[in-house]
Parts: C-alpha cells; sequence; structure tokens
C-alpha cells in the first residue's frame, strides 16, 4: 500500500527536482495531507489538472467549503486576511468577472506595449550596474527582482522615490517568518490606501488611477479594501513570479553555454526559448487550492464534495503523457501548452507583461553581457521552500573570470 504524501515533503525538499521527479511517478490523482495535516487530493497529470482548472464543479473560493480551515492554516491576523485570502485570486463569479474585467484594463495590449520602453530604460540601468563591477553578484538581489518590483510599481503608479520601501515589504511577504510577512503586509496595505487618497485627488496614468476612476463614477463597484487587495495580488502574483523566470532562465543558460549562443545569435528564438522555461522550470510550481463542489471522478478517483485538491504545476509541465521528452529542455519546442499561467477563467492577467519583461531581460543580458559565468558551477542550487520554484541565490560574475 503507498504511504499519503505529505505536501510539506515536496515544498520543503531539499531537493526540489528529485521531489517532483517522484511525485511524477506515482498516481496522477492521489491522497495526501495539506500543510496543516488536513486530507486533500494532489492532482499532477496535465489532462487532469488542466480539467480542474476549467471544470466549474471547482471552485477556487475556500468559502464554499468547511473541510479546511483556511485561515488558520495560513496563521494570519483577521486584519491582515482579508486583503491576503479573499480578492480576485479566490473568487468565482460573478465576483471574479466582475473583478477581472476591471483589473484586465490594466493588461490590455495597449497598456502592456506602452510599458515596453519603460522596461527596456529599467533594464538597461540594471544592466549597466552589472557591467561596471568585476567581482561577483548575486543576479537576483541586484537584478531580477529590481527588475520586477520596478515594473510592477510603474504599472501601479507608485512613485520612484517610494519604491525602496516597497522593496523592503516585498523582500518581508518572502521570508517564512509569520511575524514579518505580517508587519510587511501592513506596511503595504497602508501605503497602498494612503496612495488611493493621493490618486484620488491628483490622478496619474497608471492603472491603480484608473481603477480608483472606475470605482469613483460608480460602475465598477469596487470597495477601497478591494483597490488594496487587488494592488496586493499584482504586487504578490507578479514579483517572485517574473523574478524567477528570468533567474531561473538565466541559470540554465549559464550551465548550457551553447543555448546561450544560440539565443545570442538569433534573438528572434528568444520568445520561443521563454515558453520552454515557462514549462521546463516556471516559477509557479504549486497552484490555487479549488474544492469540489460536488463529487467527482477524476483520474479514475472519486472525490467527494467539499474536497480541497491542489494541482501540482511542476509536474504536469513535465508530463510524459503530454509533451515528447519532458525532462529535456528544448528552446526550440513548438508544441508547448504549459500551465505555468494556469489555465481557464484564472489564467494568469499579467502574462503578457511577465512574457514582455523576460523578452526584454534575455535579450538584454545576452547581447551585453556575453561573457557572464555561474560564479560556483560546480555547486548544486539552493531552492526557498514554498509554493514558487524560487532560487536562494544566483552568484555570477558578470564580466567573466578573467576581468
Amino acid at each position: 500500500m503507498q504511504m499519503e504524501l505529505e505536501l510539506a515533503e515536496i515544498l520543503y525538499a531539499t531537493d526540489r527536482e528529485a521531489a517532483f521527479e517522484e511525485l511524477r511517478r506515482g498516481p496522477r490523482v492521489r491522497s495526501a495531507r495539506y500543510l496543516d495535516g488536513t486530507p486533500l487530493h494532489i492532482v499532477t497529470g496535465h489532462a487532469e489538472i488542466s480539467t480542474v482548472l476549467t471544470d466549474p464543479r471547482f471552485s477556487i473560493d475556500p468559502n464554499k467549503q468547511t473541510r479546511l480551515d483556511v485561515e488558520s492554516a495560513t496563521g494570519l491576523p483577521p486584519d491582515v486576511q482579508n486583503y491576503l485570502l479573499y480578492t480576485l485570486g479566490t473568487s468565482d463569479p460573478p465576483d471574479h468577472t466582475r473583478l477581472r474585467r476591471l483589473v484586465s484594463r490594466g493588461f490590455t495590449p495597449r497598456r502592456v506595449n506602452a510599458l515596453r520602453p519603460r522596461v527596456q530604460r529599467i533594464t538597461d540601468l540594471l544592466v549597466d550596474g552589472l557591467a561596471a563591477g568585476d567581482s561577483e553578484v548575486d543576479l537576483i538581489e541586484d537584478f531580477t527582482h529590481p527588475l520586477s518590483l520596478q515594473v510592477i510599481c510603474e504599472l501601479l503608479g507608485v512613485p520612484t522615490e517610494d519604491h525602496g520601501h516597497w522593496e523592503v515589504w516585498a523582500k518581508g511577504m518572502a521570508t517564512p517568518q509569520r511575524a514579518v510577512v505580517v508587519d510587511s503586509a501592513r506596511g503595504l496595505i497602508r501605503y497602498i490606501s494612503d496612495l488611493i487618497e493621493t490618486k484620488r485627488k491628483d490622478g496619474g496614468d497608471d492603472l491603480l488611477s484608473e481603477l480608483i476612476t472606475v470605482r469613483d463614477d460608480g460602475s465598477g463597484r469596487l470597495s477601497d479594501e478591494e483597490l488594496v487587495a487587488l494592488s496586493l495580488s499584482i504586487l504578490l502574483a507578479g514579483l517572485e513570479t517574473t523574478s524567477g523566470l528570468v533567474s531561473e532562465g538565466m541559470y540554465h543558460l549559464l550551465r548550457r553555454p551553447e543555448s546561450a549562443a544560440a539565443l545570442r545569435a538569433d534573438p528572434t528564438l528568444i520568445p520561443q526559448a521563454v515558453e520552454e522555461f515557462l514549462r521546463y522550470c516556471g516559477p509557479v510550481d504549486v497552484g490555487m487550492l479549488r474544492f469540489t463542489l460536488e463529487p467527482v471522478e477524476l483520474g479514475g478517483v472519486m472525490l467527494p464534495a467539499g474536497e480541497p485538491v491542489q494541482v501540482v504545476y511542476g509536474a504536469g509541465n513535465r508530463d510524459v503523457l503530454r509533451f515528447a521528452e519532458p525532462n529535456t529542455p528544448d528552446l526550440k519546442r513548438t508544441d508547448n501548452p504549459h500551465l505555468a499561467f494556469g489555465h481557464g477563467i484564472h489564467y494568469c492577467l499579467g502574462a503578457a507583461l511577465a512574457r514582455l519583461e523576460a523578452h526584454v531581460a534575455f535579450e538584454s543580458v545576452l547581447r551585453r553581457l556575453p561573457r557572464m559565468e555561474l560564479a560556483a558551477p560546480d555547486e548544486a542550487p539552493g531552492w526557498l521552500p514554498g509554493v514558487g520554484r524560487a532560487l536562494a541565490s544566483l552568484r555570477v560574475r558578470p564580466n567573466g573570470s578573467a576581468c
């Protein structure tokens, strides 16, 4: 009899790759236990994950079930829970439809394309800093993280002089120390609440100003609490994920110089390579919990009503039944329906912006820092624990060891 899997064994494994490989060898739908010990089912097959993400019998709203005490599991105080647990990413239609329609205004092709020059300028300045030094640096600390943060601040309309505050709070939100997470969340909540009042008076050409206008003209039915929660969601959804995509893609290229050389010789291949990075080493390994609204048969397993279901993108994106040679990165792969941005009505709103940042970042670094190399190429990477795939650090020599 197969032992019941503990989700923590996967998320906190020292060797994350080995843990996920072991998970992929098991049943595509299997019994497990959540972080707090609550029984649930883990879904690892590509087809089965797609069903969970699109079948209306699965809800993403934790209020529609009683099996899992989500509030207790997070350990967050009530004043923070309201902003982090109940927002666009944890709502079903019709609330989800209303919120998504409003927020999608900030991610239209027009607005994303309008951000390209600014994304390029931010990238160029950060690469300037890398190119100016001769010593090794942490590419995450000095490039991928500030790039993602500054782009999100630009999107929301956070003044440049306040980016440093957001940097501190954003780092605090990513720590395992619950008290630091709470203090950082409260700092962001207070700041965004004040920023809303400022923009209500002065306005601006940014997403937050546009959402305030919609809310105040009565057509959007957005509360101030929802405005703050949406801003937090955009920050948290876009910061670590985009930073992770670029850093892990760069790690792959630095370990395989022939791949970097191919992209440098033909930059038109970069968009296709980004899609393969999203599949092979995408930053989101585990999706939001879903809950069955009625009994559902999935992958030959009957799930009862109210059952918590955890989809594992890191397994589905390397499903041997869907991808040819799934454990081999192929930067020219064309058949690539990866699940890195989810699927269905909760497909990531920021997908176009994340792709834009990644395209600009890879092209700029490959072109301007052709001699960049890993500082310790023989050392195994260290992964941060949690639902995302995130390198703890990425030490590099931007100008190579000869400089």
